[in-house]
């Protein structure tokens, strides 16, 4: 607990409000009073009201004294005993993929491959004939026959339009005999290194493409318009408010979808912080000689300082990098997406420029190449406070622990990956690798931070659902009894930090978001509940009221537009 609290205070800064002076009370433009504040800053974690003015936050304390704050113009809102935390932060998802799920067919919850073939059929009876379908989100360990499908059946349920369906991980798909067709993968076609073409037992192409097999089809996929990767931008953001969040780590982001990002940055559009990590592929070293970039439009609202590399698949499609073999498929340890080599290189440019490398591992082996690459790197390139990070960090071997905190790197990890793969897991590795799976005790107990988040739309975005996971090791009906390996649950107050401060400076950006502190930008989320007191079973009650990025409401529900005075 004690290098838990010594974290807190390297994190928060100095200063939080006292009684305020006749000369600093100047009205606000956004005062909260009557709240139950939990601020993740260690100089003040409990306050009562806040004060916002021109996007900042200018006061933290008692009610009494944020009256002093409100003036004629002042939207003074009544909390009435409703929680108040700092913005949430995921550190981890993808824009563009969200908003083109919430565009494309959601096969999200789909318990057969009837059932997605019903959709998918749904939406091309409505497309002109020739024009591609996509989707994304189906999960073969939640149908009663947990094993990858067969083309056929899509084929003749859909045969005038190529059909794309992204796994629910982003490591897979599924597609039809239009789309093998318009790529040209036959029985001749080989696997491309990283990446795995499913076959049948006559040596024909089942339809599922793992990891870099993915490519084959993609790239002949009709590129999509600027307009349509800015629709996909506003219909993600708006729902990404709605659950409360106010700041992403947006995991994996190309040149052009960058350049939309920035355009409407300094147009004023974004209702969200986004800190990017550029795609580690294409003429990524150009764009490094640029240099790592913060606040671009102003307003703190766009950053561009992270590179985003993948060093192995996912667990549930089998292609995460392990040291032994998968349990529940003798002969495959995975794959590795990039050589070791290529990711050196990458390394040496991100010591060299400045920018923070944030690198995609979920397997043990995937893992312990990451360490090793970090460790060659840093020897080689001392880079102080690099921040470097570990997206996932799901299989770790016990003894590469420890040495997240020995060379000052950064689990990324999402909780709610937890809740929904724990059914399986043991049949994908085994019972004796579970100890290093979402090991977030082991992890903090050598003194490290873990950035929270959700992988949108790998997951939903709630950040509910990972707090509640974070702190039960449950799902959301409450399964298993008493939580899956207890032991390595995060206490409620690590919890929030997880997903508030700890985030922040896992993006290098603790002097402006994170905490509810004098100086940083107002960003705040009204919860209907104190998710840092109710029972265990009562925390996903919580509802998000409210929503403010840097002092505006983007997102009010049963309060309305009002709430002031």
């Amino acid at each position: 607990m004690r290098s838990i609290v010594r974290t807190l205070a390297v994190l928060a800064l100095a200063g939080a409000a006292t009684a305020p002076a006749a000369a600093q009370t100047a009205p606000a433009d956004l005062v909260f009073v009557n709240a139950k504040v939990y601020t993740a800053d260690a100089t003040r974690p409990r306050a009562e009201a806040v004060a916002v003015r021109d996007g900042r936050i200018v006061f933290v304390g008692s009610s009494r004294e944020g009256e002093l704050f409100v003036g004629d113009r002042t939207r003074r809102i009544d909390l009435e005993g409703q929680t108040l935390l700092p913005g949430l932060i995921d550190s981890h998802g993808h824009v563009t993929n969200l908003g083109n799920a919430l565009l494309n067919v959601d096969l999200v919850g789909t318990r057969s491959f009837e059932s997605i073939i019903e959709r998918v059929a749904a939406r091309a009876a409505e497309t002109p004939s020739g024009q591609w379908v996509q989707g994304r989100g189906w999960d073969q360990n939640e149908w009663s026959v947990p094993e990858f499908p067969h083309h056929e059946a899509l084929s003749a349920a859909v045969p005038d339009h190529p059909v794309y369906l992204t796994r629910v991980d982003g490591h897979a798909a599924i597609v039809n005999r239009a789309a093998l067709e318009a790529a040209g993968i036959d029985r001749e076609t080989p696997d491309p290194a990283g990446g795995r073409i499913i076959r049948d037992e006559d040596g024909e192409a089942t339809g599922v493409l793992i990891d870099n097999a993915m490519g084959l089809v993609r790239r002949v996929i009709p590129d999509v318009s600027r307009e349509q990767i800015r629709q996909s931008i506003q219909a993600a953001q708006t729902a990404l408010n709605r659950y409360g969040l106010t700041s992403i780590g947006d995991a994996g982001v190309g040149v052009e979808t960058i350049e939309v990002f920035e355009e409407m940055a300094e147009a004023g559009e974004l209702t969200i912080r986004n800190n990017v990590m550029i795609s580690g592929g294409g003429d990524l070293f150009s764009y490094l000689e640029r240099g790592p970039r913060f606040d671009i439009g102003g307003e703190g609202k766009l950053s561009v300082a992270a590179i985003k590399v993948w060093i192995d698949g996912a667990l549930g499609s089998r292609g995460a990098a392990l040291l032994e073999d998968y349990s529940d498929e003798p002969g495959n340890s995975g794959l590795l997406l990039v050589t070791p080599e290529r990711l050196r290189e990458i390394a040496d440019a991100a010591a060299r420029t400045g920018f923070q490398l944030n690198t995609h591992a979920i397997g043990d082996r995937g893992n312990r190449i990451v360490l090793d690459v970090f460790e060659a790197a840093l020897a080689e390139t001392p880079v102080p406070d690099h921040r470097w990070r570990i997206e996932h960090a799901q299989i770790l071997h016990r003894f590469d622990i420890p040495r997240l905190a020995e060379l000052g790197v950064i689990p990324s990890m999402q909780t709610i990956h937890q809740a929904s793969d724990m059914a399986w897991v043991p049949a994908r590795i085994g019972f004796r690798r579970l100890y290093g799976t979402y090991a977030w005790r082991a992890l903090l107990d050598t003194g490290v931070i873990i950035a929270g988040g959700s992988d949108f739309p790998v997951e939903s975005p709630d950040p509910l659902l990972s707090f509640h996971a974070a702190v039960t090791r449950q799902n959301a009906d409450g399964w298993p009894t008493g939580g899956w390996f207890p032991e390595q649950r995060m206490t409620r107050e690590e919890a929030l930090l997880h997903l508030t401060a700890w985030g922040a400076y896992a993006a290098r950006v603790e002097d402006e978001v994170g905490s509810i502190t004098a100086g940083k930008w107002g960003d705040l989320v009204v919860l209907s509940h104190d998710i840092m007191t109710v029972p265990d079973d009562q925390i996903l009650d919580a509802k998000v009221q409210m929503t403010v990025v840097g002092g505006e409401i983007v997102y009010t529900e049963s309060m309305g537009a009002g709430g002031g005075r």
